[in-house]
């Protein structure tokens, strides 16, 4: 997801992005430690797509 369209959600919604975003990284990692994960690229592409949440909840705060 685009830095230009997370900025237009509302900030609840980018919390439970947040969240989403956190979970599923979790679970990428628990899957590739459990031998489960096939697209190992996921988990790049995901920590991406967190640390985006994370830096336009921070530009809104500011």
């Amino acid at each position: 997801m685009k830095a230009k369209q997370l900025r237009e959600l509302a900030e609840e919604e980018l919390m439970e992005k947040e969240k989403g975003k956190a979970q599923e990284l979790f679970n990428l990692r628990f899957q590739k430690a459990t031998g489960q994960l096939g697209n190992t690229a996921m988990i790049p592409k995901t920590k991406r797509d967190l640390a985006r949440v994370k830096t336009v909840l921070r530009e809104l705060k500011s």
